[in-house]
């Protein structure tokens, strides 16, 4: 519910090349093909009409990520497509981030996790 209001009050909401990439994954998996084809088209749909920011992970960000896997050597579990929104949104000042990932809020940068 907090990211329908997030985007009802007209705040930026932020993906990711990465993010975007996993998500076709995804839909294409779980769903038929009929239904993923037309998420997949509805959420391009929704990034050509700005309702959200889509974020490239070009080569200088993906360096900074394979810093920040070496530097989480101790916690394997998050992704690296997790460590590539860590960097994005550490770049753009974004503290909230719509997850289920409860690492995000143990690494120590200060996000919040939406819904709460």
């Amino acid at each position: 519910m907090l990211f329908y209001e997030h985007v009802s009050q007209k705040k930026s909401v932020y993906t990711s090349d990465y993010v975007l990439d996993e998500t076709f994954t995804l839909l294409f998996k779980r769903l038929p093909l009929v239904n993923a084809l037309s998420s997949m088209d509805l959420l391009l749909k929704s990034l050509e009409s700005n309702e959200f920011q889509l974020e490239w992970i070009f080569p200088e960000r993906f360096h900074k990520v394979c810093d920040l896997r070496k530097r989480f050597q101790d916690k394997p579990g998050i992704s690296f497509t997790d460590l590539t929104s860590i960097v994005v949104m550490q770049e753009l000042g974004i503290r909230n981030i719509l997850t289920g990932d409860a690492h995000f809020s143990h690494i120590g940068f200060g996000f919040n996790i939406v819904p709460g």
